[in-house]
């Protein structure tokens, strides 16, 4: 079913609707300064088998790094990164070369990184991503304790030992955010805002990486390949970058970048938004099927027989998840982005920053909270006393109960 699909290829017809890379101009133009950095460095990567931490890992190769390092906890993902380096053509990982599947916050990677260590270049991609994960305080515990607490120790680890770049990724869920994930992420900034006095950090806030791994549009290869229903949001719309993009903008972001900035790509929301239900007709169209619309996911299955005569079940619905936007943004009111530096970049700068003993005191309450008997709401409201622009969508609703 798959032999005429090319992913790169729909994505950059179809979902970005660039035939080149948004940060292709800004690549070419920086690229001695690229070159500079990273050439002969030291790199460690944590969460480099997902799509945005691989495709990093792949914009920095052929300014061949010395050294690199790779951690991520999904060792069958990480395997398939090394697979696909070591397979395709302009990806040659050096000759100093270690992938470990671990845990960043585990005990054992500290000995990695002093053993292995140091670097000049350090990229954290290892972070809860889905809006899905505040269903039930347990997710919400293990989402907080990795995007804020985890990060806060890694942070503490490299101020022992700064490497020359620092990035953290971020998100455009952390602009005026509306989920508990924003919300961590919004808090992670802080974080890294206070620690930037201390080390060169940088971050990027960015779009939907169009079928990055286990996002929706993943998913609609997944199901394709299962001979399953398709269903999504009908009045959802996302601004998306490519998996390529997305390593770029990180790349550009984390070398070029002064202590404290954010990144965020020059999209128009009039020209550069598009719907998850837009995409949905063209993606049949790759494998000869034609939509039919069905009113409930129950029809939607029952109607999977049809999908012999290319005849696709799909399932539309409006939006009624908890923390969902019908789109998002990069920037607040309140952040004042420079634009004249970069052809399709702005930088957020200057932001105000907490000290350090006032993030510690943020942390310690979080953790307080969560030793004792939390909830959903009581997070919620700790967060909202902790980011004044936080407004959390409570539907009762979750993603694990959708299709």
């Amino acid at each position: 079913m798959f032999n005429n699909f090319h992913l790169d290829e729909f994505v950059a017809k179809f979902v970005i609707k660039r035939p080149v890379s948004l940060f292709a101009n800004d690549m070419q133009a920086n690229r001695e300064a690229l070159q500079a950095a990273i050439e002969g460095a030291s790199m460690l990567v944590i969460g480099a088998a997902g799509t945005i931490g691989s495709n990093f890992v792949k914009a920095a190769l052929p300014f061949k790094p010395a050294k690199l390092v790779v951690v991520d906890i999904n060792e069958n993902g990480l395997t398939e990164f090394v697979r696909d380096c070591r397979s395709e053509s302009g990806f040659l990982l050096p000759s100093d070369f270690k992938s470990y599947p671990i845990n960043f916050s585990d005990k054992v990677f500290n000995k990695i990184f002093a053993n292995e260590g140091p670097f000049d270049i350090v990229a954290n991609f290892a972070a809860h991503k889905h809006v899905r994960s505040e269903k039930d305080i347990f997710s919400i515990e293990a989402m907080i304790e990795n995007n804020v607490i985890n990060a806060k120790s890694l942070l503490d680890l490299l101020v022992q030992h700064p490497p020359r770049h620092f990035f953290c990724v971020s998100t455009d869920k952390a602009a005026n955010p509306v989920n508990i994930m924003g919300a961590s992420k919004k808090l992670m900034e802080e974080m890294i805002m206070a620690y930037s006095r201390d080390l060169k950090i940088t971050t990027a806030r960015f779009a939907n990486v169009a079928f990055s791994n286990g996002s929706l549009l993943a998913g609609f290869i997944e199901r394709v390949a299962k001979r399953q229903p398709l269903s999504c949001p009908a009045d959802v719309k996302r601004f998306f970058v490519s998996p390529k993009e997305s390593g770029e903008i990180c790349l550009l972001s984390c070398i070029l970048g002064e202590t404290g900035d954010i990144f965020f790509p020059r999209l128009s929301p009039e020209e550069d938004l598009t719907s998850f239900a837009s995409i949905i007709d063209p993606f049949l169209q790759q494998f000869g099927c034609q939509i039919i619309l069905c009113k409930t996911e129950e029809e939607a299955r029952l109607a999977t027989p049809l999908i012999a005569e290319n005849k696709y079940p799909v399932y539309l619905f409006n939006s009624e998840t908890s923390g969902e936007k019908l789109f998002e943004e990069f920037y607040t009111e309140k952040e004042k982005p420079l634009w004249d530096k970069y052809a399709s970049l702005g930088v957020i700068k200057n932001r105000e920053r907490q000290s350090r003993a006032e993030i510690d005191a943020v942390v310690s309450e979080i953790e307080q909270l969560f030793a004792r008997d939390a909830n959903k709401q009581n997070v919620v409201t700790l967060l909202t006393s902790l980011l004044p622009g936080f407004k959390h969508i409570e539907t009762g609703l979750n993603l694990d109960q959708k299709m």
